[in-house]
């Protein structure tokens, strides 16, 4: 084993091969250890995230490192057939760099029995193993900013489908109606580790076939909102998202955590008005939101720096300020300017957003559509749900940092690994002693940089696909760095050359376009040695 560094309470166990990070999954499952958070299962690596007030980094390395992975996992005896259109954009490209015919490659991978070996980088997304090994073809170079949902595709060993419509660099060979991921069916995700997978091809089945439920986008249903206090979207150059603090626990369904990018903002906004921490809030992207308020309430404004505006119901038009409570009366309206600093406001309001819950959350995740609706012109959202353990409203709440502007320069620190070492020294030298700006590409996803000089690599080198941590600097061929945020995907196929400390997470969600970024290690990259024991 060789255990790399991820980030302050993250680190990536490095395995010889599937069989053996299954087997350690398995074993950390039966005995677990106290100060373990979470556990990712990936290609050939685990990636743990562990409370370090609790456990040390060496201390659970001692510790996992006594683990026995030598003993392979038996398959479930769960069968799940995948009808499948082969009709793929790049099935030409796989026949080429098979040296086999289209039709053998369809051949050889309905002729497989799959297993489904851990879930990942979207929910329901499940890597599957044990196909033709004929059939083991690289990503696509440059990965594609959208594949629809419902595809089928080939990267290295594995084989998949996307739940849903998102960006990817996995050969796709073909289409299926059939829906991944539901979150009207327990568990929702249809692949589940240890499953073994079949595939149909759709050209040679009778027309009496029976397709199962066919593919759509899922998301937590919108509140009927008949009575109590709403409030009504007037304005939204940006849809505004309700968010919580995130949704943990959900990993072995492939959901990452999302939440809000600025939760020290968020709590903040909370606080204000007295509601608990966790109290769902609107989380809204560079201002210009307006909406009408139907009846009394308390609310608060906070993270990057919006002129707040309030039309009371009698025609005066009154500004506020930011991080205070401010009394709203039904009929009045409140309108955000345009955000001067930062990128992300947070709206609370006494008793909360009413807001329904997937998977124990109120967040929005946009990459992996779970979640309540965007908010539009027109959208209406009841409030003033929480009626218990409301709090005291806080006076005294001031951003806990200077939000940047556009052309400003932000510093975060960063810790080197998982895989510094998959890069020369010019490239990680490129990283700190060059300024990246924040493009428009951008999104709560990840932040796409660009720099004057790429990030150079050792060598082209295909990278199994292992877990990935909000803060992670991945890197794909292209040598221009993305900084995933809290709904990125849960695992990567392109090398993390460092990742942001979780002390700038917030600063890094509030970076506005056209923002400059410099990292600044606060590490060195060296693999965690044991604790004695």
């Amino acid at each position: 084993m060789r255990f790399l560094p991820v980030s302050l309470t993250t680190l990536l166990v490095e395995l010889q091969n599937l069989d053996e990070t299954l087997a350690l999954f398995a074993s950390l499952q039966a005995d677990p250890v106290d100060g373990i958070v979470e556990m990712v299962p990936a290609a050939r690596t685990l990636m743990v995230r562990f409370q370090p007030e609790v456990i040390t980094a060496s201390e659970l390395v001692a510790i996992i490192a006594g683990h026995d992975v030598s003993k392979a996992l038996s398959a479930s005896d769960q069968r799940v057939e995948i009808p499948v259109h082969y009709d793929g954009e790049d099935l030409a490209d796989v026949a080429e760099l098979t040296g086999l015919s289209v039709e053998e490659v369809i051949r050889r991978h309905t002729e497989s029995i799959f297993t489904v070996a851990f879930c990942g980088f979207a929910p329901g997304f499940g890597y599957l193993v044990n196909g033709d090994p004929k059939l083991h073809v690289p990503r696509r170079k440059s990965p594609r900013t959208r594949i629809p949902a419902g595809s089928v595709a080939l990267a290295g060993e594995f084989s998949g489908v996307y739940p849903q419509n998102s960006p990817g660099g996995w050969q796709i060979i073909g289409t299926t109606p059939v829906k991944m991921w539901d979150l009207d069916r327990n568990p929702p995700a249809l692949f589940q580790p240890g499953y073994q997978v079949r595939f149909i091809d759709l050209a040679h089945v009778p027309a009496s076939y029976h397709l199962p439920p066919t593919q759509q986008i899922m998301q937590a249903p919108a509140r009927d909102v008949t009575e109590g206090v709403a409030l009504k979207v007037l304005e939204a150059p940006m849809p505004a998202l309700i968010q919580d603090l995130g949704r943990f626990g959900q990993t072995g369904q492939g959901v990452s955590s999302s939440g809000a990018l600025d939760q020290g903002a968020f709590k903040a906004a909370n606080r204000i008005v007295g509601n608990p921490l966790n109290t769902p809030c609107l989380e809204v992207t560079l201002g210009g939101f307006c909406f009408e308020i139907t009846g009394r309430t308390v609310m608060a404004l906070t993270g990057a720096s919006c002129p707040l505006q309030i039309e009371t119901h009698d025609g005066t038009s009154i500004p506020h300020s930011t991080y205070q409570p401010v009394s709203l009366e039904a009929g009045d309206k409140v309108r955000l300017g345009f955000a001067v600093s930062g990128a992300r406001s947070y709206l609370s309001f006494r008793g909360g957003i009413d807001a329904a819950m997937a998977l124990g959350s109120a967040a929005t995740d946009t990459l992996a559509v779970v979640g309540p609706e965007a908010l539009v012109a027109g959208s209406v959202v009841g409030i003033g749900g929480v009626a218990e353990r409301l709090l005291p409203v806080s006076l005294e709440e001031q951003p806990a940092f200077k939000h940047p502007i556009a052309g400003e320069e932000v510093v975060l620190d960063v810790v080197m690994g998982p895989r510094t070492d998959w890069f020369t020294h010019k490239g990680i030298e490129t990283l700190f002693s060059q300024s990246w700006t924040v493009t428009p590409q951008s999104n709560r996803v990840g932040v796409r940089l660009a720099g004057d000089t790429p990030l150079e690599r050792i060598d082209s080198r295909e990278l199994p696909s292992e877990g990935t941590a909000t803060g992670a600097i991945q890197v794909p061929h292209s040598g221009q760095p993305v900084l995933f945020l809290a709904d990125h995907p849960l695992t990567g196929g392109y090398p993390v050359i460092a990742t942001v400390a979780e002390y700038h997470l917030d600063l890094a969600g509030q970076m506005p376009v056209n923002a400059k970024v410099r990292f600044r290690p606060i590490t060195q990259f060296n693999e965690i040695e044991p604790a004695a024991r």
